[in-house]
């Protein structure tokens, strides 16, 4: 077994199931999980998120309202955990969205401005998976999971307990978060804090995962 840092990081890190209400997490740390979360990668460097931070009590409230219909189990975490990060895809990804990337990529020297033009020709691959009505939600929403991912990584090695909820009401969420979004679509939540060190189960069991032999291939 490796004993390098990511490793014990990944090995330590479990998915929560009560959290502490009485602890936040520091300014600073939201800092450095704010920006992993903006540096994350993504097809063709697409960018089709939208992170939407629930902190404060009046957001906490708007977001435990969108459990009304379904998915109680997760709605415990709304109010108990330090922040809740609503992960949101552009289900209609346009070459107008991405014009915004090709520009920026002008602005910070990676692109010349006289390439302009050469610089849509990655824009093909979401024209791949972009069906008749313009929707390609399926590919968005694919990226959005990629940053969820680093997300993830990134609070195990801050030490940070997180809980990722698909458990939660896309539909409401479109409808109580509607300003927020803007169009895009939530069908993904995490919450982040700490864990409630006697009800928080899961903090207590051992680490379970296939072995190595049974997923991974070296040819």
């Amino acid at each position: 077994m490796s004993t390098h840092p990511i490793i014990a990081d990944l090995s330590q890190r479990y998915t929560a199931k009560r959290y502490d209400a009485n602890k936040r997490v520091s300014p600073q740390d939201l800092d450095v999980i704010y920006e992993a979360m903006r540096l994350s990668a993504s097809s063709i460097n697409s960018q089709p998120w939208k992170f939407i931070v629930i902190e404060s009590d009046e957001a906490k409230q708007r977001m435990h309202d969108t459990f009304a219909n379904k998915h109680q189990f997760n709605q415990p975490h709304i109010k108990a955990a330090s922040h809740i990060i609503l992960f949101a895809h552009n289900p209609s990804y346009t070459r107008d969205d991405y014009a915004k990337v090709v520009d920026k990529g002008i602005e910070d020297g990676r692109t010349a401005p006289e390439q302009r033009e050469q610089a849509f020709g990655g824009y093909a691959f979401a024209e791949l998976n972009t069906d008749e009505n313009g929707n390609n939600a399926t590919w968005t929403k694919a990226q959005t999971y990629i940053a969820l991912g680093n997300t993830l990584h990134v609070l195990a090695r801050l030490g940070i307990d997180s809980t990722t909820m698909e458990g939660v009401d896309s539909e409401l969420i479109g409808e109580l978060f509607k300003d927020e979004l803007g169009g895009y679509q939530c069908d993904v939540a995490l919450a982040i804090g700490y864990h409630h060190k006697e009800e928080d189960y899961n903090a207590q069991l051992p680490k379970s995962r296939l072995a190595r032999e049974q997923v991974l291939t070296v040819l």
